[in-house]
């Protein structure tokens, strides 16, 4: 049965506190459209603003009596406004790679379209930053799926571009690379390197040389320990990285699989001052003894100058598109090197993973795990079973990050177990072709089944995973509403939501996720002023065109922290 509301209950005005109430309001916004993602008064026709909260919601007429002479009235001329976007889950520090790599997306993010783009795009990068012979030229987001030649740039065609300098690009999933010689080396790798567990290190069967090509446990120490700017320099593009997030109308970002001395560098920017939006960390199960200095993991419940720790993650498998994501069934194309048979590997053992799991829940930190493939999916529910087998249906809010491929099975004892299944439904636009290929039609029309998780009273977030992808909030609403393809094929229709529901996904359900849904995520008196100005009504619009929809102003805790410029012709 449908709940009827009212036209009367969705202008209701929600009264703050007396308290509250006493104090005039600073600025009033009215004029447009206003989603309050407040089920219970889901519209309004104004919001009143003062000393970094709201203080009033609903009928202009009412929120007015809050009004002196010194507020100032904003009319939104048919924009719309919501809550702030909350960031279900990205890599914030990547947005520094960003400012500092070879950006090397296909169209329609970027435009390498073949292997001479990408390597074109290194050497622009080699000029740009004045990389001299033996400097480290890195590159991010080759997707060879996506490239004439259906493969990435080889070990051999790296040295040959740059006789130099150490090579190092980054597949676009982040979970394998290609080295040259130079950068195989520094890191110790060679023929006798013999592949980790859970991790994919191929050799030239002629001789015996590694080929270049790193995956997963055996790519993460080069992820680890790659060569990046000086810390001084980093700190001074922080300004900048996060201008990325506000721009996309992001008021809470995620900095998802976090290092030491990320965290180090993230502390440094806040007790700057350098932050203006709220980041929260969520430090790499591997780092947690020396952030936590020994002592067990914790989640921090206030934000210290705009960071917190958040929690703590812990990568279970790796990539679909990439394949190395861990599944029960074989990929119909193969391993990343041709091998038949392949299903993708776990980056932990089961044993390993449990140990992991009750670390966490022991030290009381909130958990978010990578899992992408529905064994990997299996293998965290085991987990969380054995770990918190004295009350496994407890609200610990562990977030499932990706659960791209969960089956329908797996969504009941998320359910069941309370999980939190933050997904990724761009994957439909950028890889959904690739999954069709790699997984088979059936499979891949249920990633980030997002209608069915709904259905089952799960409360789901939406991501981008920056900077696999770009930030850009308004196209993971439109990829969740549509699902649809590069190719322009349908991905799960039967698994669309509809726009208002997405946006929950990246306001009151990811505000939830973190345990902030009492000061975020919804347009309520009480709650931090952290709001987003859009063109157009994504609610209102025809679905295709919502990712026209443009982002106008930032607004954290009253304050705007990005506004777009108006060209001459209105752009």
């Amino acid at each position: 049965m449908h709940r009827i509301v009212t036209v009367a209950t969705c202008l209701s005005i929600l009264l703050a506190p007396a308290t509250a109430r006493s104090q005039p309001a600073e600025t009033i916004y009215h004029g447009g459209t206003i989603h309050t993602m407040n089920r219970a008064a889901p519209r309004a026709e104004a919001v009143a603003v003062a000393n970094g909260t709201i203080v009033a919601v609903g009928r202009l007429a009412d929120v007015q009596t809050l009004a002196d002479g010194n507020t100032e009235l904003i009319d939104l001329h048919g924009a719309t406004l919501l809550p702030g976007f909350i960031d279900g889950h990205s890599h914030f520090c990547s947005a520094l790679d960003y400012l500092t790599q070879a950006i090397c997306w296909s169209p329609p993010a970027g435009d390498c379209q073949s292997v001479a783009d990408v390597i074109a795009k290194l050497r622009e990068l080699q000029k740009q930053r004045q990389l001299g012979p033996g400097k480290f030229v890195i590159g991010f987001g080759c997707d060879p799926d996506l490239l004439a030649e259906k493969r990435m740039p080889t070990r051999q065609e790296l040295e040959a571009a740059f006789p130099d300098n150490p090579v190092i690009l980054v597949h676009v999933s982040g979970h394998l690379a290609m080295l040259d010689g130079k950068a195989l080396a520094h890191f110790g790798i060679t023929r006798d390197t013999p592949p980790p567990a859970g991790g994919l290190l191929p050799k030239d069967p002629g001789t015996g040389e590694p080929t270049g090509l790193l995956a997963e446990t055996a790519f993460l120490p080069v992820f680890a320990g790659m060569p990046s700017p000086p810390a001084d320099e980093l700190l001074a593009l922080i300004p900048a990285a996060q201008q990325l997030y506000a721009a996309a109308g992001i008021t809470t970002a995620q900095e998802g699989a976090t290092t030491a001395a990320q965290v180090a560098l993230l502390r440094q920017a806040a007790e700057r001052g350098l932050l203006a939006i709220d980041v929260v960390a969520l430090p790499l199960i591997t780092e947690i003894d020396t952030v936590f200095g020994g002592k067990p993991p914790h989640t921090e419940r206030d934000y210290v100058h705009h960071l917190r720790l958040g929690g703590v993650k812990i990568v279970s498998d790796g990539s679909p598109q990439g394949k190395t994501a861990f599944f029960t069934t074989p990929y119909l194309t193969g391993s990343p090197t041709g091998a038949a048979g392949w299903r993708g590997e776990p980056s932990v053992p089961q044993a390993t993973l449990t140990d992991m799991v009750r670390k966490v829940y022991a030290g009381g930190a909130q958990l978010f795990v990578h899992c992408n493939g529905d064994a990997a999916i299996d293998m965290l529910l085991e987990a969380h079973r054995a770990a918190a087998a004295d009350d496994p249906g407890r609200d610990r809010r562990t977030v499932a990050v990706h659960a791209q491929f969960v089956r329908p099975d797996q969504l009941e004892r998320f359910t069941a177990y309370r999980f939190i299944p933050s997904f990724y439904t761009e994957h439909c636009f950028y890889f959904g072709d690739t999954h069709v290929a790699n997984r088979g039609a059936e499979q891949a029309a249920f990633i980030s089944p997002l209608k069915a998780a709904r259905a089952l009273g799960l409360r789901c977030t939406n991501h981008t995973d920056f900077n696999v992808a770009p930030i850009d909030q308004l196209f993971t609403v439109w990829t969740a509403v549509n699902r649809v393809s590069r190719s322009g094929a349908v991905i799960g229709p039967d698994q669309r939501v509809t726009a208002h529901e997405a946006l929950e996904a990246l306001s009151i359900d990811a505000a939830r996720q973190y345990g902030e849904d009492d000061r975020k995520g919804s347009l309520e008196p009480g709650k931090l002023a952290d709001l987003v100005i859009l063109s157009a009504d994504p609610c209102a619009v025809e679905p295709l065109a919502i990712r026209d929809i443009k982002v106008v102003e930032t607004i954290k805790e009253g304050k705007t922290v990005w506004r777009r410029e108006v060209s001459a012709h209105g752009n």
